[in-house]
C-alpha cells in the first residue's frame, strides 16, 4: 500500500471511529493456542496502559467515542505503519479505550483490520482468523477513504458481558 492511500486509509479510519488493569479472564474451552496468542497480545499491550506510550508508538488518538443500541466500543486509535504489517496478535493496528472518571482514558480492548483483498462484499474467502475466531465482515467502509475490510475486536482488558470477541460492549461507557 502506498503512502498516499496508507495516509487516505487512515483518515477513513479516524473518521470511522469519530478498563480494569487486570486480564479478563479466558474461557475454559478455549484451545490453548487461542490462549497463548490471547497471553501474548496482553502482554504486549500492557504498556499502552499508559495513553503516552501508545501516542510514542505511533498510534493516533481519536476523540470520537463510538458507540451503539448494542453497547459501547470507545476511542479507537488508530497506528497506520501497521495496517501493512503482517498480521500479528502482538501488534494490533488498532487500541481502544474508553474514558476515566478523572478524565483520562483506559485501555479496553484491541481491534485487528485487514482490508478485504476483492473489495466484494458477496465475497469471503480471504477472511482473516486470530485467536481461532474468524474476524466480522466484509463490511463497508464506515467512513471517506475506507475500503471494504474485515475487522476483529478482542475484549482482553475490560470484560464483555457479550464475549470477548463481540464488536460492542455493553457494559462500556463513552
Amino acid at each position: 500500500m502506498n503512502t498516499r492511500r496508507r495516509i487516505h486509509l487512515a483518515a477513513g479510519l479516524a473518521g470511522m471511529f469519530a478498563v480494569a488493569t487486570t486480564a479478563v479472564p479466558i474461557t475454559a474451552h478455549a484451545d490453548s493456542s487461542a490462549n497463548q496468542d490471547l497471553a501474548a497480545a496482553r502482554a504486549a499491550t500492557a504498556k499502552y496502559h499508559d495513553e503516552a506510550r501508545a501516542l510514542a508508538d505511533g498510534y493516533l488518538r481519536d476523540d470520537f467515542c463510538t458507540e451503539s443500541p448494542d453497547g459501547v466500543m470507545g476511542y479507537h486509535y488508530l497506528n497506520p505503519a501497521l495496517l501493512e504489517a503482517p498480521m500479528d496478535v502482538r501488534t494490533p493496528p488498532i487500541l481502544i479505550y474508553q474514558p476515566r472518571p478523572d478524565g483520562g482514558r483506559k485501555l479496553v480492548a484491541v481491534e485487528y483490520f485487514q482490508a478485504d483483498a476483492d473489495q466484494d462484499l458477496a465475497t469471503d474467502d480471504d477472511r482473516p482468523t486470530l485467536f481461532g475466531q474468524g474476524f466480522d465482515g466484509p463490511m463497508e467502509g464506515h467512513g471517506p477513504g475506507m475500503p471494504v475490510h474485515y475487522d476483529l475486536h478482542v475484549w482482553v482488558w475490560q470484560h464483555n458481558p457479550d464475549g470477548m470477541f463481540a464488536q460492542f460492549n455493553p457494559a462500556g461507557s463513552c
